[in-house]
This record gives C-alpha cells, sequence and structure tokens, in this order.
C-alpha cells in the first residue's frame, strides 16, 4: 500500500516533466519543418505526445478564393467520402466547425458529431461516423483585431476516442508553434510551385520510376503503422519480403524513414489507389 501511495505521489510530476519535455521537443522539431512531408513527420512525431491523434486537417486563408483552403495529413486509411468533406472549406461540416470555432471567441473547441443535427450538416457528418470518429478537436489563429477572419486553422481527431482535457491543453499551448509552422510550409510549397521546381527535398532525388502495385500495397499498410511481420501476413508473403519492398519504397521516393515515405507519397498522390477499407490493394 505504501508503494502504491508513492507512486501516486510522483506519477503527477513525473507527467508533468514529460509533458514540458514534449512541448520543448515539438518546439525545437519545429524550426526544421520546411516541406510538407516534413510537416507531417513532426506532427506524427514531436506533435503527437501532446495531441496523439489519427487525422490532421490544416487550413490556411485563402483571400483569393475567400475561403479556408483546407487539406488532410491522415496516418490511417480515410474514405474519400470524409476526406472530402473535411477538406472542403465550403461543405456544411466545415461550415458549421469554422462557424463554431469563432463563436466561441477563438478558444480550443471540442466539437461533438452528435451534436450536428441541423438540416444539411447532418447528413455531411454520417461519414465520419460510420467511420468512427466522435469528436473533433479544433483550434485556429484569427487575425489581429479581426476575430472573424481566420487565418489558419487546425482540425484534430482518432476514431473512437474522444478529446481529453490534456489534449485540449496541448493545442493551446502548440497553437502558436502549429500556426507559424503551417505557414511557413505554405509559403515555401508555394515559392517551389511558382518556380516550377520539382518537389523534391534538398539534396534528394526520386527515381524516375514508380512504385509498383505490389510496392503501394506495402504502403497502404505501413501508412497504418503495421511493421513488417504484421504486413506479410495480410499480403500473403514473409517478413523479409516487405522489407525489401519497403526499402525500394524508400529509395525510390528519396525518404529515410517509413513516415517520411508515407508523407512523399501522399505529397504525389501515390496513394490515391489505396482501398479506403484498409486492405492497401487497388480494387
Amino acid at each position: 500500500m505504501s508503494n502504491e501511495k508513492h507512486e501516486a505521489q510522483i506519477d503527477p510530476e513525473s507527467a508533468e516533466t514529460r509533458r514540458v519535455q514534449a512541448i520543448v521537443h515539438a518546439i525545437e522539431c519545429a524550426v526544421d519543418v520546411r516541406r510538407k512531408y516534413q510537416f507531417f513527420v513532426w506532427t506524427q512525431g514531436s506533435v503527437q505526445t501532446l495531441l496523439p491523434h489519427k487525422l490532421a486537417v490544416c487550413g490556411v486563408y485563402d483571400r483569393g478564393r475567400k475561403e479556408v483552403r483546407l487539406e488532410a495529413f491522415n496516418s490511417i486509411v480515410v474514405s474519400p467520402a470524409v476526406l472530402g468533406v473535411l477538406t472542403d472549406g465550403r461543405s456544411p461540416l466545415m461550415q458549421y466547425v469554422i462557424n463554431a470555432w469563432i463563436n466561441n471567441r477563438g478558444r480550443a473547441l471540442v466539437v461533438r458529431l452528435s451534436s450536428m443535427t441541423t438540416r444539411g450538416v447532418a447528413s455531411a457528418v454520417e461519414p465520419l461516423q460510420s467511420a468512427g470518429f466522435t469528436e473533433l478537436l479544433v483550434h485556429g489563429v484569427s487575425r489581429p483585431q479581426r476575430a472573424t477572419e481566420i487565418e489558419t486553422l487546425f482540425v484534430f481527431a482518432s476514431p473512437s476516442t474522444p478529446v481529453s482535457k490534456p489534449e485540449v491543453d496541448g493545442i493551446e499551448l502548440m497553437l502558436p508553434h502549429l500556426h507559424s509552422t503551417y505557414l511557413r510550409v505554405q509559403a515555401i510549397e508555394r515559392e517551389i510551385a511558382e518556380a516550377g521546381v520539382r518537389p523534391n527535398a534538398p539534396g534528394v532525388g526520386y527515381s524516375s520510376a514508380s512504385i509498383s502495385e505490389r510496392e503501394e500495397q506495402v504502403l497502404g499498410w505501413v501508412r497504418e503503422g503495421m511493421s513488417n511481420q504484421e504486413i506479410g501476413v495480410q499480403l500473403g508473403i514473409s517478413p523479409l519480403t516487405v522489407k525489401n519492398h519497403v526499402q525500394k519504397i524508400l529509395r525510390k521516393l528519396g525518404a529515410t524513414n517509413r513516415a517520411q515515405a508515407v508523407a512523399r507519397a501522399m505529397s504525389m498522390n501515390l496513394l490515391v489507389n489505396a482501398a479506403a477499407d484498409g486492405d492497401g490493394s487497388r480494387k
């Protein structure tokens, strides 16, 4: 009993220490994030300790189109129906989310999908609920002195996982860094696109060969965090064969690790044919 009391006494302090270390590490790593694939790796690594999630939707206000331009970064297979709703700034769902956050006076907001019962929004919520999503953690940054004009917007979610109080605190702490890092990434990607430069990381070249159908299947499972052993079971091949496929994928995409390979494949639309039901195969 005395040991249990002792552990209960030190756990809060230990947890707070880990939290502070996670914040410092995430901030330090943010400095080096300049490309979309790096942003994905950063959110899947350093940021996960403070904001555990499987799906992140990030947006920036496009003054030319006069709407919030959104994109998704997902570490699990998400159906096109769900991604379509979440990345359309004018969809009833995202308009509801944006307005709800503005009405919350710019504070972090947990949006419960079950509460979205208004006409037009309810039907848009159905694909998310079918995929297991129940709540969305929302935060963003408005223009100075213009609370209703969004500069950046961030939405985090995980299937079958409600948002916790530490996650709400985490997004409050990380918001300035999410905001500045995402804006920097957007600016650099825009400059590269305008200059007509092929989207390669500095000093790294992609192979001219695209990934094969089997490599796409492997990469689809890698995206879900499966090990070589688990992927082998799914595809009926040996773990060594899976390892060889992964190594080929890394070389072709000029990636140094699995997360980076997934991020680059997503940015190059190489996984658009991956099955939404998670089997990693073409339909």
